[in-house]
């Protein structure tokens, strides 16, 4: 086939999104499949198989809060669509915003089929407005949603169970969904990995993830203050985002100062598996990939239990769930893990053998059927 993958954001492997992209695309390539990508990276102008559009001019305020955030955002350029769309099979959005948007209005003017990814909660977008507990406005956000781009495509990739019944519940409709996780890849493995020198004889406890306020960082370094074994944890937060002079701010009371960069990919999976306990304290969450991640490599994983996040879901053990946005609730967890090494040395194991679920090659497999199996569909109609 060949496929179009619209990207609104895609840049550098820094959010979940463009990991999920960039994995699909490498997929399909790798079997046999002609992928073009429409995005705005100036950085794949006149690469073969790249549309770029142009990046919206927000003024200078916005553009360095979006800088912050990690992502540029695509300026939709009719034309351009129009050439990517030219004798594709199938378009496979990954989020409905402004380019997907005009995407989907030129796919249908063309015939042509339309899967689409579920990637981003109301809650994602509400929490940049501190409304992320507005149930109305988080109800509406589903609702404009559905009635004005998710009605209109041939199939909805739903990365968790999580969310398809959030968004279901919220519109009151039965989706032609197909759940799918945007699973991890094969490098991302239990493997050893020494601690640097000056971590040899520290708890090393990694997070990683935006600075932002749905991801919740704050509530684990408050949690590093409350904990009995605070003199003796190297707490590692591994990102970036528009809350990290806050988190910096905050951390100054902790007694081993925490480190705060944004690693490559590869990095990340070394500091995976030198960790001594992953937290994932995030209070939105649609899928978490960095979790699943920490899954893969075997590492005891401490989630958040809010309702508004996927990755409680993961647990293997109650164990490892802690009160929401509580730091003693989370240090008290974190603790109990310290205190009992052989209990978190077989619950470890758990969370290796639980991570099969998140195969990539599976995963991915299920999206390349999906995409085939509604481009069918959509031929036997027309």
């Amino acid at each position: 086939m060949i496929v179009l993958v619209a990207c609104d954001v895609l840049g550098a492997e820094t959010n979940g999104t463009t990991i999920a992209a960039t994995n699909l695309i490498n997929y399909l390539r790798a079997n046999g499949h002609t992928v073009r990508v429409l995005c705005c990276d100036k950085d794949k102008q006149g690469v073969k198989d790249y549309y770029v559009v142009p990046n919206y001019d927000f003024g200078k305020f916005l553009n360095n809060y979006v800088s912050k955030v990690g992502v540029t955002i695509a300026k939709p350029q009719r034309d351009i669509v129009v050439e990517a769309l030219t004798g594709v099979d199938i378009v496979h959005i990954m989020t409905p915003f402004m380019l997907g948007r005009v995407t989907l209005s030129v796919a249908e003017e063309m015939g042509i089929p339309v899967t689409a990814g579920f990637h981003a909660q109301a809650e994602n977008v509400t929490s940049y407005l501190k409304l992320q507990w507005c149930t109305p406005l988080n109800h509406f956000f589903y609702v404009y949603n559905w009635k004005h781009f998710f009605s209109h495509v041939d199939g909805i990739h739903f990365p968790t169970v999580f969310i398809r019944n959030i968004f279901e519940e919220n519109i009151h409709e039965k989706t032609k969904g197909y759940v799918i996780s945007n699973g991890v890849n094969d490098y991302v493995k239990k493997r050893p990995s020494k601690k640097p020198p000056e971590w040899q004889d520290k708890i090393v406890i990694l997070s990683t993830g935006r600075y932002a306020r749905e991801k919740s960082q704050d509530t684990l370094i408050k949690a590093i203050m409350h904990s009995k074994y605070k003199d003796s944890i190297q707490l590692v937060l591994g990102g970036q985002g528009v809350k990290e002079k806050y988190y910096k701010k905050l951390a100054k009371k902790l007694p081993i100062p925490p480190v705060f960069k944004l690693y490559t990919r590869e990095e990340i999976i070394d500091v995976l598996n030198m960790c001594d306990i992953y937290v994932h304290p995030a209070e939105i969450e649609l899928e978490g990939i960095s979790c699943i991640e920490a899954i893969a490599c075997g590492k005891l994983t401490i989630c958040s239990s809010s309702k508004k996040s996927a990755t409680s879901n993961y647990v293997v053990d109650e164990r490892c769930i802690f009160k929401n946005r509580d730091p003693e609730d989370l240090a008290r967890v974190i603790d109990y893990w310290i205190d009992h090494p052989e209990e978190k040395r077989k619950c470890e194991e758990k969370y290796l053998n639980s991570s099969t679920a998140f195969n990539q090659e599976l995963c991915m497999k299920k999206m390349e059927e999906m995409m085939v199996e509604v481009a069918n569909e959509k031929k036997q109609i027309s």
